[in-house]
């Protein structure tokens, strides 16, 4: 519920500014009313469209921390806060009381329509009205002092101004933010909405009447004279609502085409934006990594070291000569990553067989390993460039190894207590980066299976020691790292 709220309000906010900023002062009436309304349309709608943004990570062979649930037998009932019953209570009362104000006036407004002389004008009925009042239009009734109209004394520009309301039923529009109002009391941004909209219905009846008479300066004159006799009827169309600058302004403005054109075309830029930026969210999805076209292939890192076991790696410095031998679990992590690949000289795709006796077959006698040689240096880039475990010579590490990683996960990690009838299974994907003093930042959640399972891995994220950081050659730099959590259900 708080995140529709804080969405629509900030959807609701956007669209209306950009409505004051750019179409208010400008003579498309029609489209504005459809703005607006749209608006409302939108901004109720936004918080449910949810549009995925696909991150692929590689799935990388125990790359992954798994966690079982924990088992119990207890029953967990959340107990509520009494502010939170204390706010829905005062909620229910106040929404009561403007729900009885609304259906009082519904009722006031439809006895008034029934109790009074009726007369057929045009697409209109006449109200005839024994108090004295100027018109005012509700639905496809317009409300008028019955001595006026029959002494003739209603001006026919007030009968074309409500006309127009009655023809483009504006009272729907009315009843339509009224209702929106009742239910969303709290924010007061639907206030403004509505103001927006009755105004909008006035320029568009003055529109009209100015085009039906052609004579600007009577009919202003007129309005400001009519102005403030009788009380507003906030569901019904009022002719003197909101007699101002701006109504008397609007009657003798014009809009070119190019300009009308400009400033339309700008809110399709910002409509993109508030999608963007309200519905989209990044998740994680899987890619194996692509190694001998095998899957056993991922089980490379797992085998190299009892298919090098036999080998002797000679290691040179940067002239070229050798300077020390070394077995393969003697490496350090910058050698490692330059031994040549484990399936080299296996056709793709490999079958299970072939990779089997490559793997049996074992490593050569020699390996000659070159940290200086240039296909096993790697660009350096611009300062502040967060690196790819691909473009660097040494990876970051975990103190102790990344099975002591695994474990620090696995031992701080608290399961969320869930309902009993809830299991939670899946994985959590978060990104971080490895400083270049080793220490974790820049946290990102990119799937989240719920319950605060996805808080939980970042609470312990934090907690964690420094790493020792990837090296681009010899050099410490930033490095980009993923992490999948899964949630094992017993």
């Amino acid at each position: 519920m708080t995140d529709f709220l804080i969405k629509s309000t900030i959807a609701l906010c956007v669209l209306l500014g950009a409505y004051y900023l750019f179409l208010e002062k400008e003579k498309f009436h029609q489209f504005n009313r459809f703005f607006l309304l749209a608006s409302l349309v939108i901004s109720f709608v936004i918080p449910f469209v949810t549009i995925e943004i696909i991150q692929q990570i590689s799935a990388v062979a125990n790359n992954s921390v798994v966690i079982p649930e924990q088992v119990t037998t207890n029953v967990v009932v959340e107990k509520t806060s009494i502010f939170i019953i204390i706010g829905w209570f005062l909620y229910g009362v106040v929404t009561t009381a403007l729900l009885f104000r609304f259906v009082n006036n519904l009722y006031k407004m439809i006895k008034k329509a029934k109790t009074g002389t009726k007369i057929k004008h045009q697409n209109a009925t006449l109200i005839l009205l024994k108090e004295q009042t100027l018109p005012y239009t509700f639905l496809n009734f317009i409300f008028i002092n019955e001595n006026e109209y029959e002494s003739n004394k209603i001006e026919p520009e007030l009968f074309t101004h409500e006309l127009i309301h009655v023809n483009q039923k504006h009272s729907l529009d009315v009843l339509l933010i009224e209702v929106i109002k009742t239910i969303f009391w709290f924010n007061p941004v639907f206030v403004f909405y509505k103001k927006a909209i009755q105004l909008n219905h006035e320029f568009l009846a003055d529109e009209k009447v100015v085009k039906s008479y052609n004579n600007v300066s009577f009919y202003q004159n007129l309005l400001l004279s009519k102005a403030n006799q009788n009380p507003i009827y906030y569901l019904a169309s009022n002719l003197n609502y909101s007699v101002t600058k701006k109504r008397l302004i609007m009657m003798t403005t014009t809009t070119s085409p190019s300009r009308g054109l400009l400033k339309k075309s700008i809110l399709l830029p910002l409509l993109t934006g508030l999608v963007y930026f309200l519905c989209t969210k990044t998740v994680a999805q899987e890619v194996q990594t692509k190694t001998a076209g095998s899957k056993e292939a991922v089980k490379k890192d797992s085998k190299i070291g009892s298919y090098y076991d036999k080998t002797t790696f000679k290691i040179k410095d940067e002239k070229g000569k050798v300077v020390t031998e070394k077995k393969y679990k003697d490496l350090t992590a910058a050698e490692q990553k330059a031994v040549p690949n484990l399936f080299e000289g296996v056709k793709f795709p490999a079958t299970k067989e072939e990779i089997d006796a490559k793997l049996e077959k074992g490593g050569p006698e020699t390996v000659e390993i070159d940290l200086y040689d240039p296909k096993n240096q790697k660009i350096k880039k611009t300062e502040g460039t967060i690196y790819k475990t691909n473009d660097l010579t040494e990876d970051p590490s975990y103190p102790g190894g990344i099975e002591q990683f695994y474990k620090f996960i696995g031992q701080n990690f608290k399961v969320p207590v869930t309902p009993a009838d809830v299991k939670l299974k899946g994985r959590v994907y978060i990104t971080f980066v490895i400083e270049k003093d080793g220490a974790l930042s820049d946290f990102k959640m990119l799937r989240d299976i719920g319950y605060g399972t996805g808080d939980e891995a970042l609470r312990v994220l934090k907690l964690c020691p420094n790493w020792i950081p990837g090296k681009v050659n010899g050099e410490p730099v930033a490095t980009m790292y993923s992490l999948p959590i899964t949630i094992q259900a017993p």
